[in-house]
């Protein structure tokens, strides 16, 4: 059983999660997905603070400064469904990242069908992706740095209809590994995976996926699904991240874990 369903237990709190309070978000163990399905209507569980900023910082070093040496280098973010704020989630993931580590971190928007990295950061969407896939130019021409020193983006770029069949390609996974090779951390955003089978290709060439779940929409049998098909694969699933909740989280759950 896993650690967050046993507190949820413990604290007797399995009820007043469901309270309305302010919009948060929380993020979810892969492990507990299964378990907790009989209990919630959709997985809940709780293990990043209360505030915005503090959870995606708490997301960050879990993921990718407490691991050691297993920490991963290459992280697919991706929905179970449209509409889950999986971008917003990357965007600012790769912020905090690269806010406390020294090496650098590049994100890269691999949904061409819903591009949306280029509008998080500010920036227009000119040559990405999209352009790579095509040309045969250096990866490298095609990233660009952001206001933070050792933050890049590689954006969806202008070509995206003309590419979104290459990015389960050969040619893609070339792409990547160029970007692998050139930074020290690579956040990709993908399509959900109700409209496409992206974030499995790609997952695969990557240390692992992490799965966003939206509150009040997703349901329990989507988001088991969903993370069956990634372990079917044989993907590391790192855990999911409940987005845009409106119900609060114990004050004693926190202090537990």
């Amino acid at each position: 059983m896993s650690k967050n369903f046993e507190l949820l237990q413990q604290i007797g709190k399995e009820q007043e999660i469901f309270q309305t309070s302010s919009p948060e978000r929380a993020l979810v163990d892969a492990e507990a997905l299964e378990k907790l399905a009989p209990m919630m209507p959709y997985a809940a569980a709780a293990d990043v603070a209360t505030k915005e900023v503090a959870e995606v910082n708490a997301l960050v070093q879990r993921m990718f400064l407490l691991a050691g040496s297993e920490a991963p280098r290459t992280v697919v973010f991706t929905g179970s469904e449209s509409g889950s704020g999986c971008t917003w989630i990357c965007a600012r993931a790769a912020k905090a990242l690269a806010s406390q580590v020294a090496g650098s971190v590049c994100v890269v928007d691999a949904n061409l069908r819903a591009p949306g990295l280029h509008s998080e950061f500010g920036i227009p969407n000119h040559y990405g992706l999209s352009d790579a896939l095509l040309q045969a130019e250096p990866m490298s021409n095609f990233v660009t740095q952001l206001s933070q020193p050792n933050l890049y983006i590689v954006s969806c770029g202008s070509a995206t209809e003309q590419a979104q069949g290459l990015l389960t390609s050969n040619r893609m996974r070339a792409r990547i590994n160029e970007l692998r090779d050139s930074f020290n951390y690579l956040l990709v955003d993908t399509a959900a995976m109700n409209v496409a089978k992206d974030a499995a290709v790609l997952g695969a060439g990557s240390d692992g996926v992490v799965l966003l779940l939206k509150a009040n929409t997703t349901r329990k049998e989507t988001a088991r699904s969903a993370v069956q098909e990634l372990q079917a694969a044989k993907i590391k699933v790192f855990g999911a991240v409940l987005n845009q909740r409106t119900f609060p989280i114990p004050e004693a759950l926190y202090k537990k874990l």
